[in-house]
């Protein structure tokens, strides 16, 4: 895991809720990951770097987002062998194999439901990728 991911946690509403520095958290009042009981639910996460810059490649992007996502995850007491289901933004669908091929590296033996889906743009021009995970920790 990257040292440069910094999650932070706290209790709002009786739920524990993880931050990652995300200039959009404040703005938009959302946490990157909220649990619930034995249930965690992962915002888009965008593959962007700890200094504001994204990497130049979809699948970089990809493997970013997804260290980012583990990193909420873990933050809350789960693994990343309790994500069940992922869905992927992607702004170009004929490159799905770069996603594909990352995904894979990360979920090969897990196999959560997934969605790969393309959309006109997202919430940052640079960014080519945003991931949702959902997690339940075995009681």
């Amino acid at each position: 895991m990257p040292s440069d991911i910094n999650i932070t946690v706290a209790t709002r509403n009786g739920r524990l809720c993880a931050g990652s520095g995300s200039k959009w958290e404040p703005v938009m009042g959302y946490s990157r990951a909220v649990k619930c009981g034995n249930y965690i639910a992962v915002t888009g996460t965008v593959g962007i770097n700890a200094d504001g810059k994204y990497p130049d490649s979809l699948e970089a992007q990809t493997r970013r987002s997804l260290q980012i996502i583990r990193a909420a995850v873990e933050s809350l007491g789960g693994k990343i062998e309790h994500v069940i289901r992922t869905r992927m933004f992607v702004i170009d669908i004929t490159k799905w194999e770069e996603v594909a091929r990352v995904h894979g590296e990360v979920f090969k033996e897990i196999r959560p439901a997934t969605s790969l889906l393309e959309v006109s743009k997202l919430i940052d021009h640079d960014a080519l990728i945003e991931i949702e995970a959902d997690a339940v920790i075995p009681a």
